[in-house]
């Protein structure tokens, strides 16, 4: 990685932490504003990129986990390194074998070591703070909060949000997407697509086997919900007296227009996230070999604007379908942007 500043990333929107605000008990209310105020501090305190020994070759994953012991120091007391078994603890396991998950499908897929392509490290913390409800990534590791058990479960549970958190390290690295509006919306669905695909060659599944849900099985018994994000359908994840409806539009026809959460960066991913989901399954067969290669390419590109807008990405993904497949893959590309009002 470079030596320039890193953006810090959490899984859970602002805008699911002001309902809770405003419809949750005392302590549902109280977690949240912790949480909220967390994000925002972070958001205003970018990290240095991170300067790690790197493995020594491709393929060969370097992985370590801490437990934060309900603290906020990071990274934590060490509890689990590289090669060693197993813990009793499942937060640690977890976090463990999805880091080595997202690890292997880069590699696999991509012939890509680590984040940064150059060995990176893989660091996770574990039972950050007091039922604290959120995943981040700083910029130089993950850290998990473990939930309140009422509205969120431990966040290690869903190894798509692993894989989203990772790939803004990837983002980061390659295309240094900046994190406002439009190309903002760009790099968080960047980490949806790849986070989903992370999930999808762990469970061997095609694209049409997927279910498309970001952060399946986070929401707790009782919240109306499959998730916190539908790539297949934005806007149907949950609708729950304490959450809400879920606010993600689908195409452009619903784009917000907001300043909250730095221009709806959370919100309009949903419209890229569905571009891909329809060139996935326009395209066939495991959305890794197919997709995922165009969106991978694009992403790669150094012709792709930092402050890229969706047209602009959208119109290079078209390209690389040209590039790496064929005329009717390029075709299949553009019918899916068309279908979301982009082209």
């Amino acid at each position: 990685m470079s030596n320039r500043t890193s953006t810090p990333h959490s899984i859970i929107p602002p805008y699911m932490l002001r309902r809770i605000i405003a419809n949750g008990s005392e302590p549902q209310r109280n977690c949240a504003q912790t949480t909220l105020n967390h994000v925002n501090t972070l958001l205003a305190h970018p990290f240095a990129e991170p300067m790690i020994a790197p493995s020594t070759q491709g393929g060969e994953v370097e992985r370590t986990i801490y437990d934060a012991h309900n603290g906020t120091a990071l990274p934590g007391v060490q509890v689990r390194k590289e090669g060693q078994a197993a813990t009793k603890d499942v937060a640690v396991n977890e976090a463990y074998d999805y880091l080595g998950v997202t690890y292997d499908f880069y590699w696999q897929a991509y012939k890509r070591n680590s984040l940064d392509n150059k060995g990176l490290a893989l660091l996770g913390s574990v039972h950050y703070e007091k039922d604290y409800q959120n995943a981040f990534w700083n910029g130089q590791q993950m850290v998990f909060g473990d939930g309140d058990g009422e509205i969120f479960n431990r966040f290690t549970i869903a190894i798509d949000v692993i894989g989203h958190e990772l790939t803004h390290g990837v983002t980061e690295t390659e295309a240094g997407l900046i994190y406002f509006q439009q190309s903002g919306a760009l790099n968080e669905s960047m980490s949806d697509v790849f986070g989903s695909m992370v999930k999808q060659f762990h469970l061997k599944q095609t694209a049409k086997q997927a279910d498309w849900i970001i952060g399946e099985g986070l929401l707790a018994k009782g919240i109306n919900g499959i998730g916190l994000r539908s790539m297949s359908h934005p806007g149907t994840a949950y609708d729950d007296p304490l959450l809400g409806k879920d606010p993600q539009p689908a195409s452009m026809a619903g784009y917000v227009q907001t300043k909250d959460d730095n221009g709806g960066v959370h919100l309009n991913s949903g419209i890229p996230n569905r571009a891909f989901y329809l060139a996935a399954i326009a395209l066939g067969g495991h959305a890794w070999e197919h997709a995922g290669y165009i969106w991978y390419d694009t992403l790669c590109d150094d012709t792709l604007p930092q402050d890229a807008d969706f047209a602009t990405f959208a119109n290079l993904t078209v390209t690389h379908a040209q590039k790496r497949f064929d005329a009717k893959a390029a075709q299949a590309v553009k019918h899916a942007w068309h279908q979301v009002g982009v082209l």
